[in-house]
């Protein structure tokens, strides 16, 4: 889909969906609660009157408060997690050459893009990538590998950075960080659940009389709700990791746009995604869980050079060909507008401006 999007309306975008993504993942742990309630009470409504009949749904109400507990922790503790996960350390006093680059190149597109200059993080990884975390524009930041930094010029590196600005400008992050927090929390719980029923299911769980089992054990209904009840939890967290990965795809071209404002300079963005895509070890240092929130795909998956719903289902990044096409004929464009013995003609996307994003 392709929409000209206001920048102030894909903010407001990017805060109803964190809210309704937050609202879902509540909901998702209330009907594995209630739902297993239900199945539990069908399951033992046979039962004789001196075994256990399960009425109170204590188990739904457990869940849900799980649910927004974790939540609001997945949340609050998102940003530092993420970080935590990759080994980032943080530049509070910058000692070498490229620290001091970084760090001066931060603080010249947080001016260019009018935001609070974000917390400059490196990944002691080899492979070239990037990433911002955080909540808005005062509580965020940026991330680059050690690769990054050995792999582009100044120039390179402003225009990732100016991306990474972007995100941060559009609340890409608030909504990317809390997918990712939600992806782990997900995971989590799905593989705890299934090592529960794994090792629970051959103890003698079955400590009811055979004929009330097999009266419960009969009913379709509960099989029914069963069935589905574990499928739920199996699908859950491929559920919440195609998610992120559609979030993240339809944004890059927006963040693109935006660095090539900020910098005036879309070239130096193109040659830097291709020395990034040129790379050919994956960035072990950040997982499959926050691979949406790179500036390239750290797993370096396949679908994401294709177009098509397959790609838009599995891949976490548009095609980086596509990419660097349309920086290319963005600096055409300010070549073929800029005025003889002039600078080039500014990028036409202002922050109150309508970009294409799709």
């Amino acid at each position: 889909m392709s929409d000209e999007v206001n920048l102030f309306a894909q903010q407001e975008a990017n805060r109803r969906r964190s809210r309704w993504l937050v609202i879902g993942f509540i909901l998702f742990f209330a009907w594995l609660g209630f739902g297993g309630d239900v199945i539990w009470w069908l399951s033992t409504s046979n039962n004789a009157p001196e075994s256990y009949h399960h009425v109170f749904p204590w188990l739904g109400v457990l869940l849900t408060g799980l649910g927004a507990i974790m939540a609001k922790y997945s949340y609050a503790t998102g940003p530092k997690n993420i970080l935590k996960s990759t080994g980032a350390r943080e530049i509070v006093d910058a000692q070498t050459p490229q620290e001091r680059q970084l760090v001066n190149v931060v603080e010249e597109m947080s001016v260019a893009s009018g935001i609070t200059k974000p917390h400059v993080w490196i990944v002691d990884d080899p492979d070239p990538n990037a990433f911002a975390t955080g909540h808005d524009e005062s509580d965020s930041n940026i991330a680059v590998t050690q690769g990054l930094l050995a792999a582009l010029s100044r120039d390179e590196l402003q225009a990732v950075v100016g991306h990474e600005m972007g995100h941060i400008k559009n609340l890409d992050v608030k909504l990317m960080t809390l997918l990712a927090a939600l992806v782990g929390a997900v995971t989590l719980i799905a593989d705890g659940v299934g090592r529960m029923m794994f090792y629970g299911g051959g103890r003698g769980g079955r400590s009811r009389s055979n004929d009330s089992d097999s009266k419960s054990g009969s009913n379709p209904l509960v099989i029914l709700l069963f069935v589905v009840w574990i499928i739920s939890w199996i699908l859950a967290p491929l559920i919440t990791r195609l998610l992120a990965m559609g979030v993240s795809r339809k944004r890059e071209y927006l963040a693109d746009a935006m660095s090539a404002q900020f910098t005036r300079n879309p070239i130096a963005l193109a040659s830097a995604l291709t020395k990034i895509e040129s790379a050919s070890a994956p960035t072990t240092s950040i997982k499959g869980g926050a691979a949406h929130l790179c500036i390239a795909d750290p797993l370096g998956r396949a679908l994401n050079g294709s177009e098509g719903k397959m790609a838009e289902l599995f891949g976490t990044h548009p095609p980086m060909a596509t990419r660097i096409a349309r920086l290319k004929q963005m600096g055409y464009e300010q070549s073929a507008h800029a005025i003889p013995g002039s600078e080039a003609a500014p990028i036409s996307v202002p922050s109150t401006a309508r970009v294409r994003a799709t």
